[in-house]
């Protein structure tokens, strides 16, 4: 009767108060994940424009909803923040339960409707460790933990990237990656590869990139469809891991000997 009162509570109540009951039960869920998306300065207006109207459309999409009701519990815990160099409070989304059409409809749109900021530096090492806290008594018990993250260049500000991830990986949550890829420099290489090599960690965790900014849509809709699905994606999604260096993008800063006095070139 209680969890039967719960559900019909959280169906009616607003959405805010909706995800306060649930913190407060500890729902259940297949699935808690944090969106890190990426608002670094590299990314100018349009392209981060393009990102999130991708996420808006993909997370309004039937495959996606479908996708959440296949689960065992049929609902996902999700969470969402922008970074760059820093990440400030007031850039994550609070933690929302997703289980109906219309849940997913509010989500959406209250990412559609942030007030954008770019961010100087692309710390992808902060959106992880920062991802990673945000597990932390935010009330749901998840089958799977996921920090899916996005960007477009490799770190390059804080903290080295592979300690995050392993930091993250240890604590049994899977780092997947969005690798935008619509402006490729020749200076780092194929920024999938580092992903691979470098970013993503936990079992079957994967890499989708964008190549184009009409790709943005359909590509984070099949991101998160296998995220919410647990599927283990296809092959052609997975780059082949090779040698990127991953201290890449510090090495190209100005004043890495500075920063990094104790790395070799």
């Amino acid at each position: 009767m209680l969890a039967a009162a719960l559900a019909t509570l959280l169906s009616l109540t607003a959405y805010g108060e909706a995800t306060g009951v649930a913190a407060e039960a500890g729902t259940d869920v297949d699935l808690e994940l944090v969106l890190a998306v990426d608002v670094s300065g590299s990314m100018d207006l349009e392209e981060a424009q393009i990102q999130r109207a991708g996420y808006v459309s993909a997370l309004m999409h039937p495959e996606f909803l479908s996708a959440v009701r296949e689960g065992f519990q049929g609902r996902i815990a999700i969470s969402y923040f922008e970074w760059g160099g820093t990440i400030s409070k007031n850039s994550q989304m609070p933690w929302v339960l997703i289980e109906t059409a219309g849940d997913a409809e509010r989500f959406a749109r209250m990412i559609k409707e942030r007030p954008f900021a770019s961010m100087r530096g692309t710390s992808l090492s902060a959106a992880i460790s920062y991802g990673s806290k945000l597990f932390d008594g935010n009330g749901y018990a998840g089958t799977r933990r996921v920090i899916d993250v996005s960007g477009d260049g490799p770190n390059n500000y804080g903290a080295p990237v592979t300690p995050a991830r392993d930091a993250a990986t240890s604590l049994g949550i899977v780092v997947n990656g969005l690798a935008i890829m619509v402006r490729p420099s020749a200076a780092y290489g194929p920024l999938d590869r580092y992903y691979a090599d470098c970013v993503i960690g936990g079992p079957g965790a994967f890499v989708v990139a964008v190549q184009e900014p009409e790709d943005f849509a359909i590509a984070i809709r099949r991101k998160l469809i296998l995220e919410v699905s647990g599927n283990r994606p296809p092959a052609t999604v997975i780059p082949v891991a090779g040698d990127a260096d991953c201290m890449i993008g510090e090495k190209l800063r100005p004043g890495f000997d500075r920063y990094y006095p104790e790395l070799d070139r």
